[in-house]
């Protein structure tokens, strides 16, 4: 069995600024849109104001399980270095301080490589002649909204062929609305940048996992990656049959709460491929609602 969970009766030590929630998982395909988006419809369903941002920019999909009435768009720009070959000696310092080798100088040539650069602005800081400027490049965009049940809606898309979805998910992240009760952040899979930047400052990891052998690999990396911004943890395993322990067996060892498990079932994956919320269907509604409980509780210990 894993950690047995024991909720509190002294429901007035619970804080109520804004919770924000990010739902992980080490490997794509475990099912963390699915917890995310039935987790942020049943807390609207019970009367708190939830917002729910799809940090997954390069492919997000939250969208497709609501109806969002989109009212705010916005640009993400990176600023490019532009080099005058007027000016520039050829120093070679600014490639030296590029972290990402955006920049390469030899004797005669300087040449930036735009799909490396990050737009951090380094190599304009400390150009000794002041050779470099910087451009703006569209690098994505921001679409804010409202579901047609009222949650707070949220998402970033990233243009095809950037290296880097940092910036974009900073720039949504800015968008968090403190009115919120709860923030349900849809994170991107794995435990790269991308997932780094979703999980900063926010409260809780809900960390989303199959129970295989590979889903037990992928939500080790998950957990020692959350773990180093010390906030707590707890995990959700998906299509449980209960015929792998292997899960199980590794979270008592570690001490970290299983919160709840989602029944290998057809139904919710017909649901699932129709684009619809199996909370209304499948009589999962308590279930989400008991696993916020649960989350709030060892946020607040």
């Amino acid at each position: 069995m894993a950690i047995p969970f024991r909720l509190t009766e002294d429901r007035s030590l619970l804080a109520t600024r804004t919770m924000k929630i990010a739902v992980l998982s080490g490997k794509g395909g475990t099912g963390k849109t699915t917890v995310a988006t039935n987790l942020a419809y049943v807390l609207h369903m019970v009367g708190k104001t939830i917002q729910l941002l799809d940090t997954d920019v390069e492919e997000p999909n939250a969208h497709i399980f609501f109806n969002v009435n989109y009212n705010h768009e916005e640009n993400v720009q990176i600023l490019l270095p532009v080099i005058d070959r007027n000016l520039c000696t050829h120093c070679g310092i600014c490639a030296k301080s590029c972290e990402f080798s955006a920049i390469t100088v030899s004797p005669k040539y300087i040449m930036v490589f735009d799909s490396l650069c990050h737009g951090c602005g380094v190599c304009s800081m400390v150009c000794p002649v002041k050779a470099i400027s910087e451009k703006p490049k569209d690098i994505g965009m921001i679409k804010l909204g409202t579901t047609e049940e009222g949650i707070i809606f949220g998402e970033g898309i990233m243009n095809i062929g950037e290296p880097s979805p940092v910036r974009i998910i900073r720039q949504l992240k800015k968008h968090i609305d403190p009115a919120a009760d709860v923030v349900v952040l849809d994170s991107p899979p794995g435990t790269s940048c991308p997932v780094i930047e979703t999980v900063h400052d926010t409260d809780f990891a809900l960390l989303v996992t199959e129970p295989t052998p590979f889903g037990l690999h992928d939500l080790k990396l998950a957990i020692e990656t959350t773990r180093e911004f010390n906030i707590p943890i707890g995990v959700v395993i998906n299509r449980y049959d209960g015929s792998y322990k292997g899960i199980e067996a590794y979270l008592d060892k570690e001490e970290i709460p299983l919160l709840m498990t989602i029944s290998y079932d057809a139904k919710i994956a017909r649901d699932y491929s129709k684009g619809f919320l199996f909370s209304k269907t499948q009589n999962y509604a308590d279930k989400f609602s008991d696993l916020f409980e649960r989350i709030e509780v060892i946020a607040k210990c």
